[in-house]
């Protein structure tokens, strides 16, 4: 591998996890849809995807600032900005989260240094096809952030990909502005043969159609012989006229730059300016979310729902992890049956579909006073079934909570 690789997400699989593979797979055709798969516990990344969407929230303070923005063209940058620092985060090796079970949800509040705060939940409001929707919203910086994610999961032969269909929508309510964002599709390479790779290609956009932008990316994946992991060529660009503002190149992984090709023309096509970075994962500080303890979740809540088998994987018991896996999966089929046979319907808690087709949250008309904003919001989200709201203050001491940390923290140590 070239030094310019050196950031490639990638893993060696040992003999047996491989032919466990090899015969899973032994059963696939190409093209096939892998939603109705049951992926063996060792490609498992320790959390679930309604909790792995809120990568894309690791770095709010690029929205905040970008709000705060009178340049339009600086405040969609930013927006570019906040939506390309998702993609560093990733567990250690080639790994998938947990397939969310059908009514599963993981709900997370953020503290921010000025004292205001946002909140967050997402929702597994479809199993088959397989839909995740997601609400976020800051009051104090009237920023909103909703939308759906449907994975796709295809065997491509030597690899795994992830089709990831859906969108999300970034309000500004201060310039009462929306951001339409698309996402990448991901692949696991190698999974026959040579090392397992993680890679993002295809193109992803970031539309705002009050201010006439958009931003299309491409984000490459590696030849067989030429080319690099993790490099992106994306363009910021008027909508009605198509003019390049800025070209946006670099490593999704670590380093991203910005070039205003404006200047470019301006000098009569030499460039008067040398590509800035817009983001370096290297040096920006991810704002952890809070969560509350495991005796304060609900029992479909992600992190309680799951612990048994995060505790198990986080202390390598594959076959116990395999085990409470198996558990969660049957009793999702059992409640399938039940409702089928009382002729009910899945009604999701935080989310409906509306006539456009997408999952979009049940509260509505968020009042424009942050004060107001911030009580009705932590009440939809936080509310207990008695009424209650979750107490952040608890201490978790949750043995299987706590014996799993534990478990993970030695794991990283021998990393």
């Amino acid at each position: 591998m070239s030094k310019n690789d050196a950031s490639v997400v990638e893993e060696v699989l040992d003999d047996e996890p491989r032919s466990i593979i090899l015969s899973m797979i032994s059963q696939l055709r190409k093209d096939m849809d892998l939603s109705r798969i049951t992926f063996p516990t060792f490609v498992l990344e320790p959390r679930s995807f309604t909790e792995r969407v809120t990568d894309f929230m690791s770095h709010p303070d690029f929205l905040i600032r970008a709000s705060k923005c009178d340049d339009p063209v600086q405040r969609f940058i930013g927006v570019v900005k906040y939506y390309m620092s998702g993609w560093h985060i990733h567990p250690k090796g080639v790994k998938k989260p947990y397939n969310p079970v059908l009514g599963e949800f993981f709900r997370s509040k953020y503290e921010f240094d000025d004292s205001s705060s946002a909140f967050f939940v997402a929702e597994q409001v479809s199993h088959h096809p397989p839909i995740t929707a997601m609400f976020y919203h800051s009051p104090e910086h009237h920023i909103a952030i909703e939308g759906d994610l449907r994975p796709k999961s295809r065997f491509l032969v030597n690899s795994v990909g992830m089709l990831l269909e859906g969108y999300a929508n970034v309000h500004f309510g201060l310039w009462n502005e929306n951001y339409r964002v698309t996402y990448p599709n991901m692949y696991a390479r190698g999974i026959l043969f040579g090392k397992m790779v993680l890679e993002l290609g295809e193109t992803s956009t970031v539309t705002c159609p009050e201010n006439d932008l958009a931003f299309d990316v491409e984000f490459k994946t590696k030849g067989i012989i030429w080319g690099s992991y993790n490099q992106i060529a994306g363009k910021i660009r008027r909508i009605s006229t198509k003019e390049v503002l800025y070209e946006i190149s670099g490593n999704w992984q670590t380093q991203i730059n910005i070039l205003d090709v404006r200047d470019k023309r301006k000098g009569g096509g030499l460039s008067s300016t040398e590509p800035s970075v817009l983001f370096d994962s290297a040096k920006e500080t991810v704002v952890p979310q809070i969560v509350a303890c495991a005796a304060e979740q609900e029992p479909n809540e992600s992190r309680n729902l799951w612990k048994y088998v995060t505790k198990a994987i986080a202390e390598n018991n594959l076959d116990d992890a395999t085990t409470y896996k198996s558990a969660i999966e049957e009793d999702q089929r059992d409640g399938t049956k039940r409702r089928e046979a009382a002729k009910e319907r899945f009604m999701p808690r935080f989310f409906q579909l509306e006539v456009d087709g997408n999952y979009h949250p049940k509260f509505k008309d968020i009042p424009d006073d942050p004060a107001l904003a911030r009580d009705k919001i932590v009440h939809w989200i936080f509310a207990k079934p008695d009424g209650s709201l979750q107490d952040f203050a608890i201490e978790e001491k949750d043995p299987v909570v706590l014996a799993a940390g534990l478990a993970a923290a030695k794991s990283q140590q021998r990393a």
